[in-house]
């Protein structure tokens, strides 16, 4: 049986993103003791994923440097799958399952991709962007091969310049945004996000000579057994695309299921904060994209802010108070900005796989009126990844809500759950089965 253990922090915090990383910082060098779990095997989470390895534009080698000096305990490969009372959660590694005690907890779990159902998405050869930018990242051949990106928000930017700095072909980039809404976000910039006129500048300079076509989006994937062209439109003109790879996504979403298990207050999908970050239940905080979308900037000042707060240094966070403002205004922006068009609800067939982990199609879901009837009818958030990849177009979709969620919010070992059920009350193993 995997072994379990026991450990106490004064704050623990959970993801190893910016967020995480900035409230473990703050919260270790305010005197706590201070334990970080990421459920991968890097710190940086998805938008710093091996930042020293490569010189990307904005990277965030300088905090990842930053925590690995500090006297912060990480673990990575370490999935928080359950709490057991109110100050106890429990974390599956891979040599043994974690029961670790907190004085405050800090919820920096990030968020993910929306994805759009369309004919032939689940090709191979169809990436989300961000997947495809991080495979990239991690040593994915992408040379000479030709790479379209649709989808819509500011990492089809980002995305495009990082693959084509590692050799691929972009042949287009497709927002489906219309032109009008991007110049007024543009408008926008300078007073919510200088910052990032900086950053578009060094991405259109690395991206110079590639289409970049608004008011476009995929309508189709083509191909047998993997992707060889995908078909787009503009709503008045339908052309193919041919390539290797196809880059899809169309924003992100909050990672709710740790917050909601803990019985923190969501509404409107974020959780709910107060301006310190701390959240409905008691001694838990949260910071970064589960309170809403607003960047990398957004991340790293609510990881600021509620890792001085949980340790009592108030007048620390309050300096960060006008920043985080603006970058809630910002997120905001994107929101109204890059909303999705009704058009991309039309894309699907019959046949078109809405959950992948199931096989579960458009004609299998769509006569039902609730996710849980629809899960119970096929199976729908079932699979290994529990409705992560599939909520978010059901809910673009249909406008349904995912159920409750109950532990275990991962996949874990069986011994794993052994354990769970072993140091929690009757009532919530039993929530198990």
């Amino acid at each position: 049986m995997t072994d379990s253990k026991k450990l106490h922090y004064d704050v623990v915090i959970v993801g190893g993103g910016p967020a995480g990383i900035a409230a473990a910082c703050t919260a270790a060098e305010s005197g706590c003791s201070v334990g970080l779990f990421e459920l991968t095997n890097n710190l940086g989470g998805q938008i710093w994923k091996s930042a020293e390895q490569n010189q990307q534009p904005m990277g965030g080698g300088g905090w990842v440097r930053r925590i690995e000096n500090s006297k912060v305990k990480i673990y990575t490969q370490a999935a928080v799958f359950a709490a057991s009372g109110m100050d106890t959660i429990l974390v599956e590694t891979p040599d043994n399952v974690l029961q670790v005690k907190y004085s405050k907890l800090i919820l920096a779990v990030g968020a993910r991709e929306i994805f759009v159902p369309f004919p032939g998405w689940t090709l191979p050869g169809v990436f989300g962007i961000g997947g495809m930018h991080n495979l990239a990242k991690l040593g994915m051949d992408v040379k000479n091969k030709k790479v379209v990106l649709a989808g819509s928000g500011p990492l089809l930017f980002a995305a495009a310049a990082h693959l084509r700095l590692h050799g691929a072909k972009v042949k287009l980039i497709a927002e489906q945004a219309d032109l009008p809404n991007l110049i007024k976000f543009g408008i926008k910039l300078p007073k919510l996000a200088p910052s990032k006129i900086v950053q578009a500048a060094i991405y259109q300079s690395i991206l110079l000579g590639i289409p970049y076509k608004t008011h476009c989006w995929p309508i189709e994937a083509n191909g047998i057994d993997k992707i060889e062209s995908v078909t787009l439109t503009n709503g008045t003109k339908t052309w193919t695309e041919p390539c290797n790879y196809l880059a899809s996504a169309f924003g992100l979403c909050s990672n709710l299921e740790l917050p909601e298990l803990l019985g923190c207050e969501i509404q409107q999908e974020k959780v709910v904060t107060d301006n310190t970050g701390k959240t409905s239940v008691e001694n838990i905080y949260c910071a970064g994209e589960p309170t809403g979308i607003s960047g990398v900037d957004g991340a790293l000042v609510e990881g600021l802010i509620a890792g001085y707060a949980c340790t009592g240094n108030h007048k620390s966070a309050k300096r960060y108070q006008k920043k985080k403002t603006k970058t809630i205004l910002f997120g905001k922006a994107l929101d109204f900005h890059f909303a999705l068009r009704n058009e991309l609800k039309e894309l699907v067939r019959p046949d078109t796989i809405i959950c992948r982990c199931e096989d579960a199609a458009y004609k299998d879901i769509k006569n039902n009126t609730l996710w849980r009837e629809a899960k119970l009818y096929s199976h729908l958030g079932m699979g290994p990844c529990q409705g992560r990849t599939c909520s978010g177009a059901v809910r673009y979709l249909f406008g349904w809500e995912k159920t409750t969620n109950r532990a275990p919010i991962f996949p874990v070992r069986v011994e794993s759950l052994a354990g769970y059920s072993e140091t929690c009350c009757d009532k919530a193993s039993t929530e198990l089965y």
